[in-house]
């Protein structure tokens, strides 16, 4: 197979297609955009003329079905300007085609394809077009009296753009039956919209290349929006595709006790998992982490899927954690991410693009719960997910990724076990102890070093976190019903040092 370097390509210029593409469209040859009404075609296809004649080359828009005054339509919605596109309006030349239509209405069907093919050829040879779109091949078939006739119609395309130094797109509605796999077998490469209903919130969109010939291409499903900018492509992440070399370093979480479970902190380019049931202070403890890491010139970025930013710095200033005031240096930066409106494949490249802006140095997702419910394929969302931590470990980044789980005390299960992905597991849980309900805290897992393997008393109150000594006197902990083993209650004394 011929590698892309040594193929022409034509960039497209729909944001994240060349990156799929690896460069973009190979240069001088048929392609077929697929899709179902409202996926997208229409401006994904004036996005491709417009890059052509943003690098100086002659386009041509064919219109059978959309009038001019729709594609000005489309247009103005994204805010552009088609002018220097030259576009052909079959049902405007009636009168070119030898139909008189002052006294009926103009139907593309009633025209022999013969004359039809004529009039788009002419316009062809008269602008010299180098970047030709198709709008849309379901007139053409309608046109064609048998299957035949049409495969002979779509050859004679193929065969007589050869050498023209024409790329061409076809745009298909999906109206055929079996997915008009006539112009599939023919044309160089297929590419497919497709929007996905979701049970809630937003629709999903994705877009996949069926074929493309003699080129490497990234395969697989890829996350898409149409946006203000028009289509937006979101590639699907291959971690060992991106490396890079940083220097090896413990981050302390600024709780002396919490780093000796830890043994030592966390690694930079590490995994870590906060696990444990809703108000065990999971998100406290990120908090912590993320205001010690800024407070060492490290840049943090938090991304909220439940709690608002409000209610985030009011807590913090309430625990008297200076959240607040890194906030406001910039050194650490705090989003709110809506799963209802937000795809896995949006939230990877946001990730990836604020790694690489903002040189951030710790991303904190809390809660991974959220980010679940973006993505109920959970076979997949492993998948995402272990591509997305790999990425982010190799660039260096510090990831604390907070998950909740079910129930208060005894059995719990989470949605998604995670803890094979992590490089560090901190599970949190309550207990009972003298009639009262308290919080523990241990390391369970640590790839990167050792670290405590013990079970210490957790608090949360002014001053933030504090981290006791261990429990030796409690027995079944993790029970959520411990059994009390020696003769004073060995609760926290402040050996938070």
């Amino acid at each position: 197979m011929n590698t892309n370097k040594s193929i022409s390509q034509c960039p497209t210029g729909v944001p994240g297609l060349d990156d799929v593409l690896k460069g973009g469209l190979p240069c001088n040859n048929l392609y077929l955009l697929q899709g179902k009404p409202g996926t997208g075609k229409t401006t994904l296809a004036l996005q491709f003329l417009m890059e052509g004649r943003r690098l100086g080359e002659k386009t041509l828009y064919i219109t059978f079905s959309e009038t001019k005054d729709e594609l000005d339509a489309v247009a103005q919605s994204h805010d552009w300007d088609l002018e220097g596109i030259h576009i052909l309006e079959i049902s405007a030349i009636s009168e070119q085609l030898g139909r008189d239509t002052r006294n009926t209405l103009f139907h593309t069907s009633e025209v022999e394809l013969s004359k039809t093919i004529q009039v788009v050829l002419n316009k062809i040879s008269e602008t010299g077009a180098q970047r030709i779109v198709f709008d849309s091949i379901s007139e053409l078939r309608l046109l064609s009296d048998s299957s035949l006739r049409y495969r002979r119609q779509m050859l004679a395309f193929k065969q007589y753009f050869i050498g023209r130094g024409a790329t061409v797109l076809f745009l298909d509605d999906l109206t055929a039956e079996a997915g008009d796999l006539h112009v599939q077998s023919i044309v160089h490469g297929v590419l497919f919209l497709e929007k996905v209903r979701a049970g809630y919130g937003v629709d999903r969109r994705e877009f996949h290349i069926v074929k493309m010939r003699g080129v490497e291409f990234r395969s697989g499903t890829h996350d898409y929006l149409i946006k203000k900018a028009g289509v937006q492509i979101f590639p699907r992440l291959v971690a060992s595709e991106h490396h890079l070399d940083f220097k090896r370093e413990v981050v302390s979480t600024g709780v002396k006790a919490l780093d000796c479970l830890l043994g030592g902190g966390l690694d930079r380019g590490t995994s870590n998992l906060i696990l444990g049931p809703a108000g065990t202070g999971k998100s406290t403890i990120s908090i912590q982490f993320a205001t010690a890491a800024a407070a060492k010139g490290k840049r943090v970025g938090i991304y909220s899927f439940e709690e608002s930013p409000v209610n985030l710095k009011a807590r913090a200033n309430d625990l008297g954690i200076p959240l607040d005031e890194h906030l406001k240096s910039g050194q650490i930066s705090l989003r709110k991410i809506d799963p209802a409106e937000l795809t896995p494949g949006q939230f990877t490249a946001l990730l990836r693009e604020e790694v690489k802006l903002n040189d951030l140095d710790v991303i904190i997702i809390d809660s991974l719960n959220g980010y679940i419910h973006a993505m109920p394929e959970q076979q997949f969302l492993m998948l995402q997910l272990h591509e997305l931590l790999s990425y982010l470990g190799s660039q260096g980044v510090i990831t604390l990724i907070v998950l909740a789980q079910a129930g208060i005390m005894g059995n719990m299960h989470t949605p998604l076990d995670l803890t094979y992905l992590a490089d560090s597991v901190i599970v949190t849980r309550f207990y009972e102890s003298f009639g009262s309900v308290k919080k523990a805290i241990s390391v369970t897992k640590k790839r990167t070093g050792t670290h405590e393997e013990t079970l210490r008393e957790l608090k949360i109150g002014q001053g933030g976190i504090l981290v006791g000594p261990v429990l030796d006197h409690f027995a079944g902990i993790f029970t959520g019903v411990p059994r009390y083993l020696g003769s004073t209650d060995n609760g926290l004394k402040g050996n938070n040092e």
